[in-house]
């Protein structure tokens, strides 16, 4: 993946929201010409349609190394689970797609890897951010405004041939309120970040994913060794509530969400005393925990 800084002239044109800084990014993260770390390359793009569907698209054709990152300012069909569109305004948030290939690792526990990222997402945050963020299982970052929980990220894998992975992640970072999707959305800012200076916060974030991603490769993809399935658990704002899950066919389970199994899949405690593992779905939290 060749590097490319696309710009235009409207890329200063919200002085709030400056642009990211391409070449900084590749000091900071792409080490000795992309050898002793992850990151092979960063590219920034003004704007695309996905990064996740323009990075699986070039792995695919062998154009993309494992550690290739595509950021881009502007998403205009991001997407997220369930076929959901992602939009923001240009320079409001960090979307982007990292390409990995866990050889090592039976694909058994890829399905770890989407958890995997909303750990490395969250603890990255907090350190670069100072803000508190939660995750509701499988795959949203959680912020509290105003008391009141919101989403303010999401995270999406996808097979990239037989051998890669893309972990697409999009964050609302200077979102207003007039500027969310939806009223259950929510940004940094709105829950107090102490930083939403965006080149910090790639790299935090950037730098934790290769973190938990090196641990866990190196565990074999083991979620118990590696220290991701207790980590995560403890993260996840999803256990310990009343919740129902939307599944495929339209079916619907409600019960108590009780853990996280060796398989990344939540555990749920239904009311005739059955503990049903969900592997998919969409979850709606019924009550706090």
């Amino acid at each position: 993946m060749t590097p490319r800084d696309a710009s235009d002239d409207s890329r200063w044109s919200d002085l709030e929201r400056p642009p990211l800084n391409a070449a900084a990014l590749r000091r900071a993260l792409v080490k000795d010409g992309g050898h002793g770390g992850l990151y092979c390359d960063i590219e920034v793009v003004q704007r695309t349609g996905s990064t996740n569907s323009d990075l699986v698209a070039l792995a695919t054709e062998g154009r993309a190394e494992e550690g290739a990152v595509l950021v881009a300012e502007e998403q205009t069909a991001g997407k997220g689970r369930l076929d959901r569109q992602w939009t923001a305004p240009p320079r409001s948030g960090l979307f982007f797609s990292v390409l990995l290939n866990p050889a090592e690792v039976p694909a058994a526990r890829w399905g770890w890897l989407p958890l995997l990222t909303g750990v490395a997402v969250a603890t990255g945050l907090s350190r670069a951010a100072g803000v508190d963020t939660a995750l509701k299982w499988p795959n949203d970052l959680l912020v509290t405004v105003g008391g009141e929980e919101r989403k303010a990220g999401g995270i999406l894998a996808e097979r990239a041939g037989n051998e890669g992975v893309v972990v697409g992640v999009g964050i609302n970072v200077t979102l207003r309120e007039d500027e969310l999707p939806v009223p259950q959305a929510g940004s940094l800012a709105l829950a107090g970040a102490v930083s939403t200076d965006r080149d910090p916060l790639l790299r935090g974030v950037l730098r934790s994913l290769e973190e938990w991603y090196g641990r866990w490769r190196a565990a074999a993809g083991d979620p118990v060794v590696s220290g991701l399935q207790e980590t995560y658990a403890a993260g996840c704002a999803t256990l310990g509530r009343v919740v129902r899950a939307e599944l495929p066919g339209d079916r619907a389970i409600t019960g108590e969400a009780v853990a996280i199994d060796g398989d990344g899949r939540l555990v749920l405690a239904t009311g005739d005393g059955v503990q049903e593992p969900v592997g998919a779905g969409d979850i709606v939290h019924l009550r706090p925990a």
